[in-house]
C-alpha cells in the first residue's frame, strides 16, 4: 500500500513542481521517449532473465503492494505451531510425527494454521528438518550445518528477483541518454526547420535523460529495495523455525524450544512473553 502512496507522492510533487515552475505538462508527453526507454528496459529485462526469475519479479512487484505477510500474528501462530508438535513428540514419540511431517495440510496440528501453511518455504523447511530428525543419527552441531545450508540456498535464490530489478533500474539513467540522443539525431535532421522547430525536438529528447533518471531513482530503484527488505523479513521467519528445530533437536522442552524461537524473531513482530505463553495455553 505504502508503495502505491509513495509513487503518487512521487510523481504529485515533481508534476506539481513543474507547473509551478511555468512548466507545461504537455510537453513532457512525449511518447516516442517513453516507448523507447521502457521498452528497451523491459527487454533486457527478459533477456537478462529465464521465465522463472521474470514470474517471482512480477510477483515481487505485486508482493511489495500487498507489503510483508510476516507480522506478529503470522508468529504467533507459527510459534503455537511448533509448541503442538513439540509437544505431541514428547508425548506420543518422535515416531508418531511421521504422519503430520509427510503431509502438513492433512495434520490434525498443522492443517489449524493456515498462515503457515501458505508459507510453501516455510513447510518445506520445518517438514524436511523435522525428517532429518525422525530418522535419527544427526548430531545437533550437523543438523545446524544442514539447516543453514539450506536458509543460504533459499535466501540466495530470493535476492535474484530483486537484484535483477535493481540492474534495470541502474541501466534507466543509460537508456534515458540513448533516448536523448536519438532525440538529438532527429533534431539535427530538422535545423533547417528554424529555431522554434529545433527547440521543440531538443525540448522533446531532454525529457527522455529526465524519464531514465526519475524511472531509476524515485520508482523501479525503490521498488526494488523494497522487494529485498520484504525477502530479509522473510528469512527471519525462517530463522525462528530453525532456532526452535534445533532447540528440539537437542533435547529441550516444548516451551523452551519455542522461546530459543521468540527470541531469533526481529523486535518489531516479536510477541512478548506472555503473548506467547497466553498462545501457549490456547494450544494445550
Amino acid at each position: 500500500m505504502f508503495v502505491i502512496i509513495g509513487i503518487v507522492v512521487v510523481i504529485a510533487s515533481l508534476l506539481g513542481g513543474f507547473i509551478l515552475a511555468g512548466g507545461n505538462i504537455i510537453t513532457l508527453l512525449v511518447i516516442p521517449e517513453y516507448i523507447i526507454i521502457v521498452g528497451v528496459a523491459i527487454g533486457s529485462l527478459l533477456i537478462a532473465n529465464p521465465l522463472p526469475v521474470l514470474q517471482k519479479v512480477l510477483s515481487g512487484i505485486i508482493g511489495t503492494i500487498k507489503g510483508a505477510r510476516t507480522n506478529q500474528t503470522n508468529y504467533i501462530e507459527l510459534l503455537k505451531m511448533m509448541y503442538e508438535i513439540f509437544q505431541f513428540a514428547k508425548r506420543e514419540g518422535l515416531i508418531a510425527l511421521e504422519q503430520h511431517v509427510e503431509d502438513p495440510e492433512s495434520s490434525t496440528i498443522i492443517s489449524k494454521y493456515p498462515t503457515f501453511l501458505e508459507n510453501k518455504k516455510a513447510v518445506d523447511f520445518f517438514c524436511d528438518t523435522l525428517k532429518i530428525i525422525l530418522s535419527g543419527g544427526i548430531p545437533a552441531n550437523d543438523l545446524e550445518d544442514l539447516m543453514d545450508q539450506d536458509l543460504e540456498a533459499i535466501e540466495q535464490e530470493e535476492e535474484v528477483p530483486p537484484g535483477s530489478l535493481q540492474t534495470m533500474a541502474d541501466a534507466f539513467p543509460g537508456l534515458g541518454i540513448v533516448a536523448a540522443v536519438m532525440g538529438i539525431i532527429i533534431t539535427m535532421g530538422a535545423i533547417s526547420e528554424g529555431a522554434e522547430a529545433v527547440g521543440h525536438h531538443v525540448a522533446a529528447a531532454l525529457v527522455g535523460t529526465f524519464l531514465g533518471v526519475l524511472m531509476s531513482y524515485g520508482i523501479v530503484g525503490p521498488i526494488a529495495a523494497s522487494m529485498q527488505k520484504i525477502s530479509d523479513k522473510e528469512s527471519k521467519y525462517l530463522l525462528a523455525i530453525k532456532s526452535g528445530l534445533l532447540a528440539f533437536a537437542k533435547g529441550s522442552p516444548a516451551s523452551v524450544a519455542i522461546e530459543f524461537s521468540r527470541r531469533s524473531i526481529d523486535p518489531e513482530n516479536r510477541p512478548s512473553f506472555k503473548e506467547t505463553e497466553d498462545a501457549v495455553k490456547q494450544a494445550r
